[in-house]
């Protein structure tokens, strides 16, 4: 690779028109490309924000070892789960000029750094939400590896209608996260000629879960698809079972299953969580076989569904880069949009000029009395 680092050329040091485009600054040829990661490392969500970026961190580790490469890092800062955090961790990671903006762990988090990435042409790869307003109107700085919530939820509402579950409640998040889940859920019912039964609301990083609990199980429903953090989907799970409910729990991918699994111990059997990519300790697929040898490599602990998301996106990430005619942000968009049905250790993910929403991969998981997660 040629040797531009991550620095913008300033007005005053070079063209408007070269700082406009987002171009780095030359450098040495061994400086790296860096990657700025607002995540929560503390609070309610931290487990996945941990997980996705050692999982990010694993690859690039692998990555970096290799002879020829120019290093890839990832520069971290906690937003604790915030947006008013992870608006400003965004615009200092943009004052640093990182390279690109990457693993961002949320929808309200994830959509209040957006305007600032696309003000500034930065590439933003891989936030794990599956939040439609992530995903419409088409930006070509950003790119989705996993699957929408509409995909999750019309999923588990697929299931739920085959089995003759059809009085559906929602739990969800009182933020742009669980409004996209309900919403996911409410369109799904639609194609059946169903609606929620009952809904239930939750405040961000909050566990008061009363109100919801009286709400739903008065209505009586078959299942509760819930759309919120563990803490409270867990606090939930305790309380409606406390109140008489006998029904089922469906949960999509944000919550962390083993996050969740930890939080109920043996009260979380039977509880099921949709997830959008291979199981981490699955020995039928290619890319989780290559994962845990990484792992074992790298003398980590068990995976889990997080940290191999993290993964994955590090992988796709140093594709596009590899496919990029030079390392600038519009290098590597260019270089990801001829991702075109790329597998991935047998997970395909596709992007185009016109699309960036790299994959509808959904499968179901649940969890055991003894904390196993079944895929």
């Amino acid at each position: 690779m040629t040797s531009l680092n991550r620095r913008h050329f300033s007005v005053l040091a070079g063209s408007a028109a070269l700082a406009s485009m987002g171009l780095p600054r030359a450098q040495a040829a061994d400086a790296p490309l860096v990657l700025g990661q607002s995540a929560p490392f503390t609070g309610p969500a931290a487990q996945l924000g941990i997980q996705f970026h050692q999982g990010a961190k694993l690859y690039l580790d692998q990555y970096n070892a290799q002879s020829g490469q120019r290093p890839v890092t990832i520069r971290q800062l906690d937003d604790g789960y915030d947006p008013e955090r992870t608006a400003a961790n965004t615009r200092q990671l943009i004052q640093e000029q990182v390279f690109a903006l990457f693993g961002y762990i949320g929808t309200p988090t994830s959509l209040a750094a957006l305007p600032l990435a696309a003000a500034e042409s930065i590439p933003f790869i891989a936030p794990f939400s599956g939040a439609m307003s992530l995903r419409e109107p088409f930006q070509r700085n950003v790119f989705h590896v996993r699957a929408s919530y509409n995909d999750e939820t019309a999923q588990i509402v697929r299931h739920l209608t085959t089995i003759g579950n059809n009085k559906i409640a929602v739990f969800y998040q009182n933020d742009a996260y669980g409004k996209a889940g309900l919403d996911g859920v409410t369109q799904a019912l639609a194609q059946h000629k169903l609606k929620p039964v009952a809904t239930g609301v939750v405040e961000r990083n909050s566990v008061d879960v009363d109100v919801a609990v009286r709400a739903i199980v008065a209505a009586q429903p078959h299942a509760v698809v819930q759309v919120s953090t563990y803490k409270s989907c867990a606090a939930f799970i305790r309380a409606a079972r406390k109140a008489g409910f006998s029904g089922t729990f469906y949960n999509v991918s944000f919550v962390g299953a083993e996050a969740l699994a930890n939080e109920l111990g043996k009260e979380g059997a039977g509880v099921v969580v949709s997830q959008v990519v291979p199981s981490p300790t699955s020995g039928s697929s290619a890319l989780a076989r290559e994962y845990q040898e990484a792992m074992r490599k790298g003398g980590g602990a068990a995976g889990t569904y997080a940290s191999i998301e993290g993964y994955l996106a590090a992988k796709v990430f140093v594709e596009g880069l590899k496919r990029a005619r030079a390392p600038t942000r519009d290098g590597l968009i260019a270089g990801l949009e001829t991702l075109d049905r790329q597998s991935f250790g047998g997970f395909d993910v596709t992007f185009t000029p016109r699309s960036h929403m790299g994959s509808k991969f959904v499968e179901m998981s649940m969890l055991t009395a003894d904390k196993r997660i079944i895929g």
